[in-house]
């Protein structure tokens, strides 16, 4: 399985979930593009695992332009019907539109607030959280912040942002650090 003592849910003998795990959850991300492909990518996992999405993330990748945030937001309705009809994505319509959707959001967050970065990290005070869970069942799934990012993001037009995709949204991109204290990646 795993010679790393890991988080639960990387405790596994998929290596891309390992890899993901150890070099990606949890870290700090401040790049506009890679912030919107994961909010993007947690918004595919609502209802299914986060290996399945995973699985998928390069096809997501080539589907969406590399998440460039301008071209997705001008993506027409016969690119995404075709994603829709003929592509490894998760072909869910709703959550397949909502990436233009929460393209042409980001772009009027950027304008606002001078970057996607600046804005959704003033959730956090631009200020990663370091919990110290030394059991899995203490990680929470939303929390008042997370609540309070899915409230506004879905007023400035965003989609498939309810405050558990937020949550994981946070652990991704390491507004919140909540590898346990057992994991080799605790506390950095």
């Amino acid at each position: 399985m795993t010679d790393k003592p890991r988080c639960h849910w990387a405790m596994t003998d998929n290596k891309a979930m390992q890899a993901y795990h150890d070099t990606e959850w949890g870290v700090p991300e401040h790049d506009d593009r890679t912030l919107f492909e994961l909010l993007t990518l947690e918004g595919a996992q609502a209802g299914l695992s986060w290996s399945t999405v995973l699985a998928r993330r390069d096809a997501y990748r080539k589907a969406f332009h590399g998440f460039d945030i301008d071209r997705v937001a001008r993506m027409a309705d016969a690119e995404l019907e075709a994603l829709i009809a003929d592509s490894p994505l998760i072909r869910n319509r709703l959550k397949i539109y909502s990436v233009r959707d929460n393209a042409q959001a980001a772009q009027a967050a950027i304008r606002r607030h001078g970057s996607l970065d600046r804005y959704l990290w003033s959730f956090v005070d631009h200020t990663p959280t370091r919990n110290g869970w030394t059991e899995r069942s203490q990680v929470p799934a939303t929390t008042p912040v997370s609540d309070a990012m899915s409230k506004a993001l879905k007023k400035a037009g965003f989609r498939f942002v309810g405050s558990t995709i937020c949550y994981a949204f946070m652990q991704a991109t390491g507004m919140v650090d909540d590898h346990l204290v057992s994991c080799f990646r605790a506390g950095g």
